[in-house]
């Protein structure tokens, strides 16, 4: 077999990409179909109403049967087993046609499905941890040292920057896209530098040296530079 020439392989790459871009983007629409969906049909639960134990609105199973969790499957008593396929033979009959993962709640063995069964409410207790998360974060004008431009592809041909903190390595696989105004799979990401001059004033794009490359260029979305 032919040993393909570079320019070959750059094109496999870029065509590697782009696919990979494009089936995040489809991906990120199917989920935010669903999160309308849910949004708009009221599926999702209240803390109040799970709390109480209102079933599933997507399948109408408990979100929390309370039996503890599976032990391992090598350790289920002949009992248990039985009761471990009854309930994965009624998963496969509520979900056939979902085609999706699965999830559970701890201390539950009942399953619910990611496409049809929205995911249990944050709780107050969490609610406030996270909060308090975002209350003790550095201000906006103290972050603005940190952070670096990046400079994206996307799967419309259009090119525009994101900002974020220069500790990440790679961006988010699916962005929105201002020209569009959708959301668009990221094909190639490149990052330019400081986001911010020492005094805080926003970097033009036009003042990064040529190349601008700091660190981290990648030719597909998710991974990580060498």
């Amino acid at each position: 077999m032919a040993k393909l020439t570079e320019e070959q392989k750059a094109e496999r790459a870029a065509a590697r990409a782009r696919r990979e871009a494009l089936a995040a983007e489809e991906k990120d629409r199917q989920d935010t179909v669903r999160r309308e969906a849910w949004r708009r049909k009221g599926t999702r639960l209240s803390w109040d109403e799970y709390e109480a134990g209102v079933p599933c609105r997507g399948c109408g199973e408990p979100m929390c049967d309370g039996l503890g969790d599976w032990p391992g499957l090598m350790y289920l008593t002949e009992e248990e087993k039985r009761d471990h396929e009854a309930m994965e033979e009624r998963f496969r009959q509520l979900h056939r046609q979902c085609m999706s993962g699965r999830w559970s709640v701890s201390g539950s063995r009942v399953t619910h499905c990611f496409q049809c069964c929205p995911p249990p409410p944050l709780g107050p207790a969490l609610i406030e941890e996270l909060s308090e998360i975002f209350r003790s974060s550095p201000s906006a004008e103290d972050r603005k040292k940190d952070q670096d431009s990046w400079e994206l592809i996307l799967t419309c041909d259009h090119v525009t920057t994101l900002t974020q903190h220069r500790d990440h390595n790679y961006v988010r696989p699916v962005v929105r896209c201002p020209e569009c105004q959708v959301r668009r799979g990221v094909v190639h990401s490149k990052r330019l530098g400081p986001a911010y001059t020492a005094e805080g004033v926003e970097v033009n794009r036009s003042d990064f040296p040529a190349g601008g490359l700091l660190a981290g260029d990648q030719s597909a979305p998710g991974s990580v530079p060498a």
